[in-house]
C-alpha cells in the first residue's frame, strides 16, 4: 500500500519547524506533500533533515515565493517539477514519478490565495488557468496515474457554508479536474459529507486541502481522512490530508530524521 500526506506548513520558522518535523516523523505515510513552504531557515531545516535520514526530496527554487515540496521514501525515478509547463509560480508546484507498482506520477500544488485587491485576484486566476493547462498536457501514461493534492485555496460549488466570495474562476479548478477525469479521493469515499481543512476567525469552515487522483488510481483508494490535531494543536493552521492507494511502492532505506539539529 501507498499512503501520502498532504499538510501546509503555514511557512513556518524554525521553532514550529522543529515542531512539524516531529509530528512529520512519527506519522506512517511513506510521501508529504508539504504546501506553503517558503524560503526560510524553517522549511530549510525540515528539509535537510529529511535528506539527511535519506528520503528524497523534491523542491523547485522558491525565489522569495511561497512553494511546495516533496519528500518521499518510495524511490523517485524522475523529479518532474519541469514537467509543469507554464505554471506562472513554478516553485508552487513539485512534480516526480515514484517507484511504484503502477508507477504513480505525484503532483504538490500551492494555489496562491487572494484578497480583494485586483492584483491579487489576477494573480491567483493565471496560476489556476496555468496550472489547469499544465495538467491538460501531461502525457496520458502520467495523468492516468497521477496522484495530485495540496491546498488549493478553493472550494467547490456545493460547499456548506456557501462563502458567495468565491469567484467563477476558483470553483473553475475542481471542475476541471472532474471534466479530465480526476477522481476527488475524499468525497470517493464520502459521498455528500462536508469536510473543512482550514477554519476562520468567524468560526466558519473551508475545504481547501484535496487529493485528486487519474482515472487508473481510482479503484485503488482505499482510505482518506482529515487529521484535524495539526490545526487543533496549532502546528498550523490546516488539517492535514492522508490518503492511501492499493499500489506497490518500492521503499527506499530511510531512518527517521534527527530532531534538534542545529545546522540552521
Amino acid at each position: 500500500m501507498l499512503s501520502v500526506l498532504t499538510v501546509n506548513l503555514g511557512a513556518a520558522a524554525r521553532p514550529r519547524a522543529e515542531t512539524m518535523l516531529a509530528w512529520l516523523s512519527a506519522r506512517p505515510e511513506q510521501v508529504l506533500l508539504l504546501t506553503e513552504t517558503s524560503a526560510g531557515p524553517g522549511t530549510a531545516y525540515l528539509l535537510e533533515r529529511f535528506r539527511e535520514a535519506g528520503h528524497a526530496v523534491v523542491k523547485t527554487p522558491d525565489e522569495g515565493e511561497r512553494g511546495a515540496a516533496i519528500v518521499s521514501c518510495v524511490k523517485v525515478l524522475e523529479d518532474a517539477s519541469a514537467r509543469l509547463t507554464g505554471i506562472t509560480v513554478p516553485g508552487r508546484g513539485a512534480a516526480c514519478l515514484l517507484d511504484c507498482d503502477p508507477r504513480v506520477f505525484v503532483v504538490a500544488v500551492y494555489v496562491p490565495s487572494r484578497d480583494r485587491s485586483q492584483s491579487k485576484t489576477t494573480r491567483k486566476q493565471q496560476f489556476i488557468t496555468s496550472f489547469q493547462r499544465a495538467l491538460a498536457s501531461l502525457p496520458k501514461e502520467l495523468a492516468t496515474n497521477a496522484l495530485v493534492g495540496g491546498d488549493y485555496n478553493v472550494i467547490g460549488r456545493d460547499h456548506e457554508p456557501r462563502h458567495r466570495s468565491f469567484l467563477p474562476f476558483e470553483y473553475g479548478l475542481l471542475d476541471a479536474l472532474e471534466t479530465g477525469g480526476y477522481v476527488d479521493t475524499y468525497a470517493h469515499l464520502h459521498p455528500g459529507e462536508q469536510a473543512h481543512s482550514w477554519v476562520g476567525r468567524t468560526g466558519d469552515g473551508y475545504r481547501y486541502d484535496y487529493f485528486h487522483v487519474g482515472p487508473a488510481l481510482a479503484d485503488r483508494i482505499t482510505a482518506c481522512e482529515y487529521l484535524h490535531e495539526t490545526r487543533q494543536s496549532r502546528i498550523t493552521d490546516h488539517a492535514a490530508l492522508t490518503v492511501t492507494l492499493d499500489v506497490a511502492p518500492n521503499l527506499l532505506p530511510t531512518t527517521a530524521p534527527a530532531l534538534g539539529s542545529t545546522l540552521f
